[in-house]
């Protein structure tokens, strides 16, 4: 366990008091039933965390796309950080990560058959959702809706950092949970995200018992795994340039490759980490989570990229943070050809991936709105 990754300000501790105490009497209004949270009549699943920062929520909501939407119509709802917009917007092919957010416009690119909305209202959002005709929706994933509690979805998921576990954390401003690890107990699956692959069995049964999970909730344990670079700009790579027909470059041939690796995300480690496993000649410039590129910042990156001095050389960015570079108005033509992004990918360890996903699709079957979704699914499966 990396226990040295986690920094608590002590002396912010009063601060923490103060602020435990105003969300943990937000939370008893909601047990209590004097502010409501409102049920639907369609599956609901939320992802979220009880900590601010990455824990893998945007790959982790992508991975439940992938199991349902070859059976179900998915929509996913988000706030829509850091986007330009307000109140609810539903993504079309015009849409930009100025007018939903990076993340679900990440979404909408990778997945075109599924409807992606953002709302900071959620209850509206799902409620403008349902009322769509085409597509008629059959489940709703919410990104990052943990804390939303004027929402009562039928299953949530709640994530926490192998690195930054919630168990070890405070509240903020001393540490960074949103809220009091009491809050755990909402939900009915709880994943421990960011594991190394050769995390030990050991570790399995530490972390078990360290959470203290109730026996209705399920425990997974997942990692990331990167899959080939991706280019940003597919129609500006020369053909001369290309090691496969999807213009993909593997990890594994970066050998000899000066890297220059850009991101704007809550913690670029892991990325580096994976990265000098393949080359050791990497310059890393860090931008916050959500980072909107400024002019002077488009200027940096490429003086940065100009100074590497071996040949090939690539810019590497994560999916979230090309996607605000996509629609940049100043990024250099010039550039456009070497800039890559590093697709992330959920694996659930333990051999537990089938009994994960069974769960997930067994919720939404027993939960659809009406049987036709049921003589779909068998159409499907015939």
């Amino acid at each position: 366990m990396d226990e040295h990754f986690i920094k608590i300000h002590k002396w912010l501790y009063p601060a923490s008091w103060l602020y435990g105490a105003v969300v943990m009497m937000r939370n008893k209004l909601f047990d209590w039933e004097v502010l409501q949270s409102k049920s639907f009549d369609i599956p609901i699943i939320s992802v979220g965390n009880l900590a601010v920062g990455g824990t893998g929520k945007t790959p982790h909501t992508e991975y439940l796309i992938k199991i349902l939407c070859n059976q179900y119509k998915v929509a996913v709802l988000s706030r829509g950080y850091k986007r330009h917009t307000k109140g609810y917007v539903l993504a079309t092919p015009e849409s930009t990560a100025r007018s939903i957010g990076d993340e679900p416009y990440q979404m909408h690119q990778k997945f075109p058959s599924v409807t992606v909305a953002v709302d900071e209202k959620r209850c509206h959002g799902i409620e403008k959702l349902l009322a769509l005709q085409k597509p008629s929706i059959d489940v709703i994933l919410l990104d990052d809706a943990f804390q939303h509690r004027y929402v009562k979805p039928g299953l949530s998921i709640l994530l926490t950092d192998y690195h930054r576990l919630f168990c070890d954390d405070t509240l903020l401003p001393a540490g960074r949970l949103r809220e009091p690890i009491s809050g755990k107990n909402r939900a009915q699956i709880v994943i421990v995200t960011k594991c190394p692959q050769d995390i030990k069995p050991i570790d399995y049964n530490i972390i078990t018992k360290r959470l203290n999970l109730y026996p209705y909730q399920q425990l997974f344990f997942s990692s990331f795994r990167y899959g080939n670079l991706q280019p940003v700009f597919p129609m500006m790579v020369p053909d001369t340039d290309t090691p496969s027909a999807n213009n993909e470059i593997a990890l594994s041939s970066l050998t000899n490759t000066d890297i220059f690796l850009m991101t704007g995300i809550a913690s670029p480690a892991p990325i580096l980490e994976r990265l000098e496993g393949c080359t050791k000649q990497i310059d890393l410039l860090s931008f916050d989570d959500h980072h909107n590129f400024t002019h002077r910042d488009i200027q940096l990156i490429k003086e940065r990229f100009h100074k590497l001095k071996g040949e090939p050389r690539l810019i590497i960015t994560t999916e979230k943070d090309a996607t605000r570079l996509i629609h940049h108005p100043v990024l250099s033509e010039e550039l456009k050809p070497f800039i890559y992004a590093l697709p992330i990918e959920i694996e659930i360890l333990q051999n537990q991936q089938d009994k994960f996903n069974q769960h997930i699709i067994g919720y939404v079957r027993e939960n659809t709105r009406n049987s036709s979704f049921s003589e779909r699914e068998n159409a499907h499966q015939s």
